[in-house]
């Protein structure tokens, strides 16, 4: 069994891109002549996903949800610029490397992803990057986890998904491992933090 792994969630946790993501909708409700609330869109897509937010559109608009997805990864491709790293990201990645704590990425960003972590030269900090396009159901489902420690005979009890969001608490629950998270729950897994940086301090 492998010792301590963290398995990272992108947006909010490693990559403050949220300006971005809003950017990228608001350009797509644009496309399709339709009202925008950046405070509601936003309060939804911490909420739930934006995957869930384009389909609930779909839905209640008659669009194709497909279509809408295009445009707005076309429209985030063109800003990634605009994502930027959280506060103490650089920092506690190359404190887990030193550490030998193998880290991966579990992320509903679609295959982007990978440009903005190498455009950011971070890629070389993970064993593997899992996405949307990876073929995993969606969290809170286990199942990205659950490929992750079987191929890689991680120890649930040592293995850390790191987010920012109660779906990301409620996806280490249903896997059996650890959360480190921003938001404070009563999962016995979770670990609340308020900065990356406090996570050199945690004992693993």
């Amino acid at each position: 069994m492998q010792e301590a792994a963290f398995i990272w969630d992108l947006d909010g946790t490693l990559l403050d891109s949220y300006e971005a993501i809003l950017a990228g909708i608001e350009e797509t409700y644009r496309q399709f002549s339709l009202p925008y609330n950046k405070k509601e869109v936003r309060a939804f897509i911490l909420k739930y996903s934006v995957q869930d937010l384009l389909e609930q559109v779909a839905k209640e608009r008659g669009l194709d949800v497909g279509l809408l997805n295009q445009v707005r990864a076309q429209s985030l491709a063109e800003k990634n610029a605009q994502v930027v790293l959280m506060s103490g990201a650089r920092e506690v990645l190359a404190w887990a490397d030193q550490q030998e704590i193998q880290q991966f990425v579990y992320t509903h960003k679609g295959d982007n992803a990978f440009t903005i972590l190498r455009d950011l030269r971070l890629d070389s900090y993970f064993t593997e990057i899992l996405t949307s396009q990876s073929g995993f159901a969606r969290k809170p489902s286990p199942e990205a986890a659950t490929y992750l420690i079987n191929k890689y005979h991680l120890n649930p009890d040592r293995t850390y998904y790191i987010g920012d969001r109660t779906l990301d608490i409620d996806f280490a629950q249903n896997s059996g491992i650890q959360s480190i998270n921003f938001l404070e729950s009563p999962a016995v897994c979770n670990h609340q933090i308020s900065h990356l940086e406090e996570i050199s301090s945690l004992i693993f």
